[in-house]
């Protein structure tokens, strides 16, 4: 069994990630700075169901602080086997209002997390990055291929800053580095500026569901357990490699709405707004990198997977139905 560092461990992939690795008799230290990027509360459920369990040690970090390789050279263990940095300042609009804490987490503090891997030896790195960094020129599946040298957003760019970084740490210390390029995640205790939370919340709280554009642009969803499975088979060693992961499985934003009615029972109150300019109008991915390198296959189709996030989100509708949702 190994021991991993675990970065973002409250956030929504990381701590499904963490659950998984436990489950497999790993040991996983946790970082994580707890922000308010959105509501806390959610942070803290996630948390909650780590912090009791065997093997799992957290520690309330900013990896953007410099400091931060200091500390976690003190507190990780020599034969730590692998750094897996899910950290991240995400979403496209948010970045438009504050791109320096992008700037801050998603570049800076995967810099120190490198300097981390450099001084203690650790071997492996996994980096999280986006399926934003694909233009719209590009066309659908998006391929790792594909130009991905003009970001269109802050939060594109530094995730597109991050990958470089990782690149030429890989090229000058032989780090083994894989760069997930996730597409649209789903489940349960999903984050409230997510398209799937705030639909459920709407629909069940009956609240206007606002959709920017006609509700014909399409997403590739993948459910969250088929994301962390893939995360942790990442570790494997690749050399360099980045990945597309997830955004297999595609539908409109009108199909979507439908898929929640049926399964809330009740009917959506949809107000169309213009098309935001930092919205893409598909993102659909070409997994066959994943599924040759990795190995990886999703298993939990959008039928049941979205009946699992409304499943969850009825058993914990009384405090879920209060989280704010940009």
């Amino acid at each position: 069994m190994a021991a991993y560092l675990l970065t973002g461990s409250a956030g929504f992939i990381a701590f499904r990630v963490a659950e998984l690795l436990l489950d497999a008799g790993h040991t996983v230290y946790g970082v994580d700075n707890l922000n308010d990027a959105y509501d806390i509360r959610l942070k803290e459920y996630r948390l909650c169901r780590l912090l009791d369990r065997p093997n799992f040690c957290f520690k309330k970090m900013d990896i953007s602080d410099r400091a931060s390789i200091d500390a976690l050279s003190g507190w990780l263990p020599e034969d730590a086997a692998g750094v897996i940095n899910l950290a991240a300042r995400a979403g496209v609009r948010t970045s438009l209002s504050d791109p320096w804490v992008y700037v801050d987490t998603n570049m800076t503090g995967t810099l120190n997390l490198l300097e981390l891997c450099r001084r203690q030896h650790i071997g492996k790195f996994i980096l999280a990055s986006t399926s934003s960094l694909y233009a719209e020129e590009s066309e659908p599946p998006f391929r790792e291929t594909y130009d991905t040298d003009h970001p269109l957003q802050p939060y594109a760019a530094s995730k597109k800053g991050a990958e470089a970084m990782v690149h030429a740490y890989h090229y000058l210390y032989d780090i083994d580095v894989t760069v997930l390029r996730y597409f649209t995640v789903y489940g349960p205790a999903g984050r409230p500026d997510m398209v799937m939370f705030r639909f459920c919340q709407w629909i069940a709280e009956g609240k206007p569901v606002i959709i920017n554009g006609d509700g014909e642009q399409s997403r590739g969803f993948t459910y969250l357990d088929d994301i962390a499975r893939g995360t942790i088979q990442a570790l494997k060693p690749v050399g360099f490699e980045i990945i597309n992961l997830g955004g297999h499985e595609v539908i409109t934003i009108n199909q979507l709405v439908k898929m929640l009615e049926e399964r809330i029972g009740e009917k959506a109150q949809v107000t169309y707004q213009p098309l935001h300019k930092a919205d893409v109008l598909t993102n659909k991915a070409d997994t066959e990198r994943a599924r040759q390198i990795l190995g990886w296959a999703p298993r939990v189709g959008l039928e049941e997977g979205i009946t699992s996030l409304v499943d969850w989100y009825m058993k914990e509708r009384q405090w879920a139905s209060q989280i704010e949702t940009p």
